[in-house]
């Protein structure tokens, strides 16, 4: 059974990273030394694993349930645990939902199937049954992750809308979109339903403003490394204290900068690199395709946790 039954995913949610040996394989120590320094700062409302920022693509079902199994064993008992469901199949789906459900997640995080690329998010039926086999699976409350247009995994707004009434398990979207006049229509659809629908942003890059328009949270890779002030600035803006937002937003702005610079698909490598320079991790590791960053972009890094006030002048 869930250890959080009652959750509901709304506030800041940071994705954590997955700590790697130099062999590729899974460095427990660290990873749940990592997960404890995300999941126990004041103001975090859970933390996903299983996610895009602990490189699910590239973990066997064995890899992830075990991933879980050491996350909950951390810090289970003190925030609930988002779990990611990443399959192309429904059926693939539904079992790592029936994992999740049985091992103690409290949440979890729904990833569009690959095998829609083509088309098919156009056909409502087709992710409608999807959700609907996870949801047969397992009473957890479910995020649907909202791709960008350009990846053709998005779902469209009307389709989204005959979901949420279709699946009452689920309570929130990770937006995606890449759309500003999109994700404001989001927000105030979805947060004003019947029976409401958190949109939490993932537009960390611009995470101000995203969420100045109103999203009742943000479930952010970033928040693996700047999870305190991704707090602060989401209590700023709750309390509707500009001033103060604006002045976190200054200490974030060099490091969306370079995290979420080109190409894209690095972001979360050089992530781990920034916790290298921290201290906070020894090594930083990706399994391939993600290759190591060239010394030029770790020079970068190293700048914007300058910048930002998180490494000192002599770091």
């Amino acid at each position: 059974m869930a250890r959080n039954k009652n959750f509901e995913p709304r506030g800041v949610i940071p994705a954590t990273l997955l700590a790697l040996n130099s062999d590729m394989g899974i460095d427990e120590a660290a990873s749940r030394k990592h997960l404890a320094d995300c999941a126990l700062i004041d103001g975090v409302a859970a933390v996903t694993v299983n996610g895009h920022a602990s490189e699910v693509h590239a973990c066997t079902t064995d890899e992830q349930k075990r991933i879980l199994e050491f996350s909950l064993d951390e810090v289970g008992d003190k925030v609930p645990l988002v779990n990611g469901v990443y399959a192309d199949g429904s059926h693939e789906a539904q079992r790592l939902a029936r994992m999740s459900h049985d091992a103690g997640a409290s949440c979890l995080l729904v990833f569009p199937p690959q095998s829609l690329t083509m088309g098919g998010v156009t056909r409502p039926e087709a992710v409608i049954e999807h959700f609907r086999m996870i949801a047969d699976a397992t009473d957890l409350p479910l995020i649907v992750f909202r791709y960008p247009q350009a990846s053709n995994l998005a779902y469209p707004f009307e389709t989204m809308l005959e979901l949420f009434e279709a699946v009452p398990t689920i309570r929130a979207i990770k937006d995606w979109c890449n759309d500003p006049k999109l994700h404001e229509r989001h927000i105030r659809t979805f947060q004003s339903l019947e029976r409401p629908v958190h949109v939490l942003t993932t537009h960390s890059a611009w995470l101000m403003s995203s969420l100045v328009m109103g999203a009742n949270g943000l479930l952010s890779g970033m928040g693996s490394v700047a999870a305190d002030l991704q707090v602060a600035l989401f209590r700023a803006i709750q309390d509707k204290d500009l001033a103060k937002a604006q002045v976190i937003n200054e200490q974030l702005y060099p490091l969306q900068q370079v995290f979420y610079a080109d190409p894209f698909v690095d972001m979360h490598n050089r992530m781990k690199e920034a916790l290298v320079m921290l201290g906070r991790l020894d090594q930083a590791h990706m399994r391939p395709p993600l290759m190591k960053l060239v010394q030029s972009e770790l020079d970068r890094i190293r700048e914007a946790l300058r910048q930002s006030g998180l490494l000192g002048e002599a770091g």
